[in-house]
């Protein structure tokens, strides 16, 4: 049995796979059934677990393009800022950073176009924002 604890073994196979049972969870961490539920109940009202997505290959998602955007906010402006990105329909995921932007945006959209009027229209129109920069995704690569 692996030194790590039981808990990172069952987040780290739904990290894989968060489509797997509670059966295939249980046997490829090494514990039973109700204890793959115990936790995953304890991970979810803890807060840990806070939803179940799948991952999206860009080069294959018809219709859609993937860009994730750095945003710099201002510093008095951040938490009110980092509030009204979080409720714009075409940021999937928001991120805070230590890297090169305060703010890391998933944005989707139809096209690239449709990511710059994003960007133009809804996330630089945004108080305190002061700067957004898109890196478009091409492959998943793992």
């Amino acid at each position: 049995m692996s030194a790590e604890s039981t808990e990172d073994r069952i987040l780290s196979v739904l990290e894989e796979d968060a489509q797997a049972s509670y059966a295939e969870i249980a046997e490829r961490a090494g514990v039973s059934k109700p204890t793959v539920r115990k936790y995953i109940s304890k991970l979810e009202s803890d807060g840990v677990i806070v939803g179940y997505s799948a991952d999206v290959d860009p080069k294959k998602l018809s219709g859609r393009t993937i860009a994730l955007v750095g945003i710099d906010v201002a510093s008095e402006r951040y938490v009110e800022a980092t509030r009204e990105l979080k409720h714009l329909d075409a940021v999937e995921a928001l991120y805070s950073s230590s890297g090169d932007h305060m703010l890391m945006a998933e944005v989707r959209a139809p096209d690239g176009d449709a990511v710059g009027e994003v960007i133009a229209d809804d996330i630089l129109t945004i108080e305190g924002v002061e700067a957004a920069h898109p890196s478009f995704l091409n492959e998943r690569l793992k």
